[in-house]
């Protein structure tokens, strides 16, 4: 029997459930930030520890580094390390206050003129990056680095001067897309689900399906994949599928696929969890270490959007 005042002890999953074996993934290769996201998201875990590691990361100029986003190393801070850390901030309820002013101050000191950010920061030079990450010295602002953080910020009602230039930059962006490829879409997606403007959202969510569904940026029959073209630039394999566009029922993007489009979706993610317990990653693999940082991240992404669909994970 346990002592009296001691903590209760962690829910156990089910044996051999997607969840049992996913937990052991993660405590077998997890960095100790995906250790802690895992157990707050599906353990009943504290947001406490999750911010604690997560400020591991946290460099003086407000933004995140560290290879906090793998494909980048090195300790510098940069855009796409500091929407990763949005997102684990917006995962556990604490998108706001003065941590998210200091991250505003940030993104003004690395925005482009016209306010918005560039998918990497020419600081990243001299430090490992992933060779289909271009680094230059005037980088050109990116639909893909500011879509996700705008969509945030605004999800959690954050007002801060940068936000506006940024916005206008993105409704600019996603409107004018003609031709895309599925990480940008998946950023617009991020964007429009968030953005205060529901009805020229929906407008302009209607219109990206219908691109999407055009030029075959998504992958309708897993059982089919050679059907279907790979971006360029892209691994071999680096398909995208319904569920990426649509992480939840609520998106905006669920209405792009029938039912019938979603379910193989979700049946297929569901069959992707690998003995080991873990999710595999799709893009190209360029150093050891990118797999095994970057798979528990996808694992924990995996659960999410199986529980959100209601499919049984544990």
């Amino acid at each position: 029997m346990a002592e009296t005042g001691a903590s209760p002890l962690p829910p156990t999953p089910p044996a051999h459930s997607p969840l049992f074996r996913a937990e052991q993934f993660m405590w077998l290769t997890a960095r100790v930030l995906e250790q802690r996201l895992f157990s707050y998201h599906f353990l009943n875990g504290d947001p406490d520890p999750v911010e604690t590691a997560l400020d591991a990361y946290r460099n003086q100029d407000g933004g995140y580094g560290h290879a906090l986003e793998p494909d980048l190393r090195g300790p510098v801070s940069q855009p796409l390390h500091t929407g990763h850390a949005l997102r684990v901030l917006d995962a556990i309820g604490r998108c706001g206050g003065q941590r998210v002013e200091r991250v505003c101050r940030y993104l003004t000191s690395v925005s482009t003129l016209d306010g918005a950010l560039p998918a990497v920061h020419p600081s990243q030079r001299g430090y490992p990056a992933a060779p289909f990450v271009p680094i230059v010295d005037d980088p050109p602002s990116e639909l893909l680095a500011t879509g996700p953080v705008v969509g945030l910020l605004h999800r959690n009602e954050v007002w801060h001067a940068w936000l506006f230039r940024a916005t206008d930059f993105c409704w600019e962006a996603v409107e004018s897309l003609e031709k895309s490829h599925p990480y940008e879409i998946e950023a617009a997606v991020a964007f429009l689900d968030a953005t205060p403007d529901r009805p020229r959202a929906e407008a302009a969510a209607d219109r990206l399906g219908r691109l999407v569904r055009e030029h075959r940026l998504t992958a309708l029959d897993p059982a089919a994949l050679d059907a279907y073209p790979v971006a360029p630039g892209y691994a071999p394999g680096e398909h995208h599928f319904p569920h990426d566009f649509a992480k939840s029922p609520q998106s905006l993007a669920r209405a792009w696929f029938t039912d019938e489009e979603m379910e193989r979706s979700l049946d297929f993610l569901g069959a992707e969890q690998a003995d080991d317990g873990g999710w595999p990653i799709r893009w190209r693999q360029w150093a050891p270490t990118i797999a095994l940082e970057a798979r528990p991240v996808v694992t924990i992404e995996a659960l999410r959007i199986l529980k959100a669909y209601g499919r049984f994970v544990g």
